[in-house]
Order: C-alpha cells, then sequence, then structure tokens
C-alpha cells in the first residue's frame, strides 16, 4: 500500500532513509523529515506491507533546475525500496504518487538525478520515462 507520510512517520521515514543516505544520523535524518512532512513545498509517500518497505521524498524546486522550463519543477529527491520488496513495482508506484502530487500543485515538468555510476537508478528513471538533462562532475578545493 502506498499513502503520504506525516510528520509522526517521521522517524520511519528516517530508518529507511539511511539506507540510501548512510552518512547522516537517525538524529539528523528524523528532524530533516520532521520539518519537510510540515512544510507544503514537499511530500513523501511510504510503501507498506505490514510496516514501510520504502519511501519516495519529492519536492517543489523554484530554483535552477537542469533541463526544466518551467518553474516550479517538482523534483524526486530520493527514492528507496527494501531488498526483500524490490523488483515489485513499489519504486514505480512510490513515483508515480510523487508525480501526481506535483502535478496536483501545478507542475508540468518533473525531474530527478542519480549518481554518475549508478547503473541501476539510471535504468529505472528511464524506464519511467525521464530522459537524461545532462551529466555534471562537480569540484571543490580548500582555500
Amino acid at each position: 500500500m502506498i499513502r503520504q507520510a506525516t510528520v509522526s512517520d517521521a522517524a520511519a521515514v528516517a530508518a529507511l532513509s539511511l539506507r540510501l543516505w548512510p552518512d547522516h544520523t537517525m538524529e539528523e535524518m528524523t528532524a530533516e523529515f520532521a520539518a519537510l512532512l510540515a512544510s507544503p513545498e514537499a511530500a513523501v509517500f511510504l510503501a507498506e506491507d505490514g510496516a514501510p518497505v520504502g519511501f519516495a521524498q519529492c519536492q517543489l524546486r523554484h530554483d535552477y533546475v537542469e533541463g526544466a522550463s518551467a518553474s516550479p519543477t517538482g523534483y524526486l529527491e530520493g527514492v528507496y525500496v527494501a531488498p526483500s520488496h524490490q523488483h515489485r513495482g513499489i519504486a514505480g508506484q512510490l513515483l508515480a504518487a510523487c508525480e501526481v502530487w506535483a502535478k496536483a500543485r501545478g507542475c508540468t515538468e518533473f525531474a530527478s538525478d542519480c549518481e554518475i555510476d549508478n547503473a541501476a537508478s539510471l535504468a529505472f528513471h528511464l524506464a519511467k520515462g525521464f530522459t537524461e538533462a545532462s551529466r555534471n562532475i562537480h569540484f571543490i578545493k580548500p582555500l
């Protein structure tokens, strides 16, 4: 079952998110998701099978989005499905819920990104109708 998460789901979403973004702490992610879930500019959808097994986070972006020609643009910030529930169409259902949410807020485009070496994510995006807008390598150096 797919449903929109509420502020009371922040810890459950945070626990799942640590599998996608392991460089953060549970406390950081719980606080971040509590704020996102209270914002009208963001949404999180949960996939449940007795317990949460996946999530997708989407937001409205008003800043520049690679390849977009409209603003705001709906943006898939992250999607994760537990390995035990992968290859069942759940990620696609979560994405579809995000797209419906963004369209209801006036978006005419929906964007996303993935790490340049994440072949599974690239394949997922292409299979779901995304087209590659650009590839970037970012640099930094100390001053």
